[in-house]
């Protein structure tokens, strides 16, 4: 049976290959699972896809846990904290409540559009 110190050291020394592969998998599952969101695609699929993310957001955090566990308070530490905590925001978002999720980017392509139009004296 592994040991909690071993998965814990383990982490911590490769936590660069870690964080390389942990980072943009997070943020590439939760890019797919809110479009698959605001698109209002079956629930099936947006749970599947929100597995996924939820999976490599949790994995990141018990990544974080092990460097405070240790006292490291740093920086990138905070940040990949806070990025995993934001992605698994945005997939318990998903799973909730879709609609939401869809009239609130909606609403930010508008302002986006018009400001693109004001730049461009143009109108859409």
């Amino acid at each position: 049976m592994l040991s909690m110190n071993f998965l814990f050291d383990f982490s911590r020394n490769h936590c660069g290959v870690i964080c390389a592969f942990l980072v943009p998998a997070n943020l590439l599952f939760t890019l797919g699972t809110v479009s698959l969101a605001i698109q209002l695609r079956p629930l099936s699929q947006v749970y599947l896809s929100a597995i996924a993310a939820t999976f490599f957001a949790l994995t990141l955090l018990l990544h974080d846990f092990t460097w405070f566990s240790i006292g490291v308070v740093m920086p990138p530490t905070y940040i990949l904290f806070t990025l995993a905590c934001v992605c698994l925001s945005l997939n318990i978002w998903a799973i909730a409540h879709p609609a939401s999720m869809k009239q609130l980017i909606k609403e930010f392509m508008l302002i986006g559009y018009k400001n693109i139009a004001s730049l461009t004296h143009r109108t859409f």
